[in-house]
């Protein structure tokens, strides 16, 4: 007999199974995750106890860009494998700049919707959507995504801490490609990534983990393969740097650097 579920789960979860977003949402001290996800997350930390911190550098490296991108006149996002809401989300950052600018939220776990959509309620700019963000024509064609974004004028795309769960590189490769495609000029894409340019042992470790969570592990990129993923799109200053010294904040110490962080950039089309 499966658990009485919480009323921030949809009927159809079995909290048996992990999932990546519950994992992140705990990780970052949320609470819409379960036992299973909760046990995943301490076996990561176990292998590499650096590992909430590299989750709140990822979701500080979010809210940096998306500041960037607003301040740059940026009003329309579209937040690829958005993952389960926390505090400083897309919509917050970007409407406080800018309260007209409009946020499509997609994800594959149904409590990442669940949850951003109650989030968003009386908010008319702002929506989620279930999907797969690797199906990108159909992410781009679904009614809620073209209801709210406007195609022929500039939008962000951000692909933060998701790529890792694209383990073949054609598959990345073509997203880029498509986007870059499907966007007019001056619209941007910013993205993190892990990286496995670091410890083999330790890393080795680290995909047994996550294999347990996505069946096969993690894809791990160097900094030269995560280059190549952006193709025609280009870095804005200073490029794909180390995931927390992508313009940190001015009035903050310079953050350590820990390689197994992974990369990060912000990078447009012209």
């Amino acid at each position: 007999m499966q658990p009485l579920l919480p009323d921030w789960a949809a009927d159809d979860i079995d909290p048996r199974i992990p999932s990546p977003a519950r994992v992140y949402d705990h990780l970052l001290g949320g609470f819409a995750n379960f036992e299973v996800d909760r046990r995943i997350a301490a076996k990561m930390i176990e292998v590499i106890p650096e590992v909430p911190r590299t989750a709140r550098a990822n979701r500080a490296f979010l809210q940096r860009a998306v500041r960037y991108l607003a301040e740059a006149g940026i009003d329309q996002y579209l937040d690829l494998g958005s993952g389960i809401p926390t505090a400083g989300n897309v919509h917050e950052i970007a409407q406080r700049v800018d309260p007209a600018a409009r946020v499509v939220y997609v994800d594959i776990d149904p409590v990442a919707v669940t949850m951003s959509r109650r989030l968003l309620t009386g908010n008319p700019n702002a929506t989620a959507v279930h999907g797969d963000f690797t199906d990108l024509p159909a992410v781009l064609a679904h009614p809620q995504v073209t209801g709210l974004l406007d195609f022929s004028r500039p939008i962000a795309v951000l692909l933060v801490s998701v790529l890792h769960f694209v383990y073949d590189d054609a598959v990345a490769e073509r997203l880029f490609a498509r986007l870059h495609e499907a966007l007019a000029p001056g619209s941007h894409v910013a993205l993190s990534h892990l990286t496995r340019e670091g410890p083999a042992e330790q890393l080795e470790r680290m995909r047994a983990v996550t294999t347990e969570v996505t069946g096969r592990g993690d894809k791990l990129r160097t900094h030269a393969e995560i280059s190549t993923l952006l193709g025609d799109f280009e870095p804005v200053e200073p490029g794909l740097v180390h995931l927390a010294r992508w313009r940190p904040d001015p009035d903050q110490p310079l953050p350590e650097l820990r390689p197994l962080d992974g990369f990060a950039a912000v990078a447009v089309k012209h």
